[in-house]
C-alpha cells in the first residue's frame, strides 16, 4: 500500500509579485475552465479539457503541467460540487500545484525554485524544521507541491509517498476514545490478555474553557459582535486557541497510542463512530463536549500513524461494548463508572469496553483469514473514505506543523 504524507513549510523571497500574479493567474483560468463546463450534462474527461483548453491556457503564459493541473483542478471542483447537489462553485484561494517538472528543492540550501508565467523561475528561501530530514532518508519520495498565499504569507505543502508493507501482528489492541483519556486493551492472538492502560489528556477541558469564554463575550455584545473588529479578532483569537489544544492533544494521542501498538506489535481496533452526533441525544452539558470532541479527527490520526508504521488497523462497531463482560457471565455495575467483572475483580466500564473492542477485532480478523493468517487491507469506516481512498489508492495523510503546548 501507498501512503502519502503532507508538510507545510513556509517560505519567503524578496519580491513576492511575480508569484502573486501566477497564483492569481492560476486561479482565475481555473475558475473560467470551472464556468465552461459547469452547464454541460456530463463531467468531461481529462482528454475531452485538454483538447478543449489546452492551447488557450498556453497562450496566457502557463507551462504545460500548468495546463494538466488546472484541468484536473477543475474537473475535481465541478465533480464534488455537482456529486453534492451545490450551486456553481466560486474559487477565492490563491492556491497551484505544481509537478516535480515545475520546481527544484534544493535541501541543502532549503531553498525552492518553482516556475512560474513565461517559464520565469522564482527561488524561496524555506523556513525549515528538522523533522523534516526524516523525509529525505530515502524511505520517502517527493511527489507534487501545493503553493498557496494566505494571510500575506507563502506556504508550500510537500507531498511525500512511500510503499508499505503491513507486518503479521502478534496482538490485537482495542481503543475506547473517551473525553478525557483513551483507554486501551491489547490481547493476544488466543484472546488472552497481555496488557491494558489509559493515556489520559484534558486537552477538551482546556478547548471547552477557551469556547466559554468566546460565548460569553458573544452574549454580551449581542447585536455588535458581528460588527466590530475588535471583538470579532477577541473571538477569532480564542477560538484559534482552543482548535490548537485540540490539534496538539490529537498528535499526543496518536503518537502514543503508535508507539503502544508497535511495541506489542499489535493490530488496532477502533470503534465505527460513524453518525454518533445524529445518534446521541443527551444534556446540554454534554452536547457541547460532544460538539467540541474531534473523535474523527484522533482517529485519522492514530489510523495515519499506524498505515506509516506498517501496523494494520479495523474498525467494529461499539454497540454494547461496555455493557457486555469480555470473560462471559454478567457484569455487576457499582454505578456509570465502575464494575464488577464475573471474577470479582474491579474496572472502569472503559477497560471493559476496550477489552471487547479487541476480542471483536481478533474475532474478525480469524474470521476473514483463519486464525493463522493475516488481513493485507482493512476499509475504514464512511467518513474516512474520503481522506484515505480505496484499495490499490495511495492513503492520504496530514502533518499539522503549528500546536501549542498540552
Amino acid at each position: 500500500m501507498r501512503v502519502r504524507v503532507t508538510a507545510r513549510v513556509k517560505a519567503v523571497t524578496p519580491n513576492p509579485q511575480p508569484i502573486l500574479s501566477f497564483l492569481k493567474a492560476y486561479r482565475d483560468w481555473t475558475q473560467y475552465v470551472v464556468d465552461q463546463i459547469w452547464g454541460l450534462d456530463h463531467i468531461p474527461s481529462m482528454k475531452e479539457l485538454h483538447r478543449r483548453f489546452y492551447k488557450l491556457l498556453r497562450k496566457q503564459g502557463f507551462r504545460a503541467h500548468h495546463c494538466h493541473k488546472i484541468e484536473r483542478r477543475a474537473r475535481e471542483v465541478v465533480k464534488a460540487t455537482k456529486k453534492n447537489n451545490g450551486s456553481k462553485p466560486v474559487l477565492r484561494k490563491l492556491t497551484a500545484r505544481l509537478d516535480y517538472q515545475d520546481y527544484k528543492l534544493d535541501v541543502n540550501s532549503k531553498t525552492l525554485r518553482i516556475a512560474v508565467l513565461n517559464n520565469e523561475w522564482i527561488e524561496l528561501k524555506l523556513q525549515w524544521y528538522s523533522y523534516l530530514d526524516k523525509y529525505f532518508n530515502g524511505e520517502w519520495k517527493l511527489k507534487e507541491i501545493l503553493v498557496s498565499y494566505r494571510v500575506d504569507n507563502i506556504w508550500v505543502y510537500f507531498t511525500f509517498e512511500k510503499e508499505v508493507v503491513f507486518k503479521q501482528p502478534r496482538t490485537i489492541m482495542g481503543i475506547d476514545i473517551n473525553f478525557d483519556n483513551i483507554t486501551y486493551t491489547i490481547i493476544d492472538l488466543r484472546g488472552n490478555l497481555v496488557t491494558m492502560g489509559a493515556i489520559p489528556f484534558n486537552g477538551l477541558k482546556r478547548a471547552l474553557a477557551y469556547k466559554v469564554i468566546v460565548e460569553k463575550i458573544q452574549r454580551k455584545y449581542s447585536r455588535r459582535w458581528r460588527y466590530v473588529k475588535g471583538i470579532r479578532e477577541a473571538i477569532r483569537k480564542h477560538s484559534r486557541r482552543a482548535r490548537n489544544i485540540l490539534l496538539d492533544s490529537c498528535h499526543f494521542i496518536s503518537r502514543k497510542v503508535a508507539e503502544i501498538a508497535k511495541e506489542y506489535n499489535a493490530m488496532i481496533v477502533l470503534e465505527d463512530l460513524n453518525k454518533l452526533r445524529e445518534r446521541v441525544n443527551g444534556t446540554k452539558k454534554f452536547n457541547k463536549k460532544l460538539s467540541l470532541w474531534t473523535y474523527h479527527r484522533i482517529q485519522s490520526y492514530i489510523h495515519y500513524k499506524a498505515l506509516i508504521e506498517g501496523l494494520p488497523i479495523t474498525y467494529v462497531s461499539p454497540r454494547n461494548t461496555s455493557k457486555t463482560s469480555p470473560l462471559g457471565g454478567e457484569l455487576k455495575f457499582i454505578n456509570y463508572k465502575w464494575i464488577i467483572l464475573p471474577n470479582g475483580h474491579v474496572v472502569t466500564r472503559d477497560i471493559v469496553a476496550s477489552w471487547n473492542l479487541a476480542l471483536r477485532g481478533l474475532k474478525l480478523l480469524t474470521r476473514d483469514v483463519g486464525s493463522c493468517g493475516f488481513m493485507d487491507s482493512l476499509n475504514a469506516p464512511d467518513q474516512m473514505q474520503t481522506q484515505e481512498g480505496m484499495r490499490e489508492k495511495p492513503v492520504q495523510v496530514s502533518k499539522i506543523l503549528i500546536v501549542t503546548k498540552r
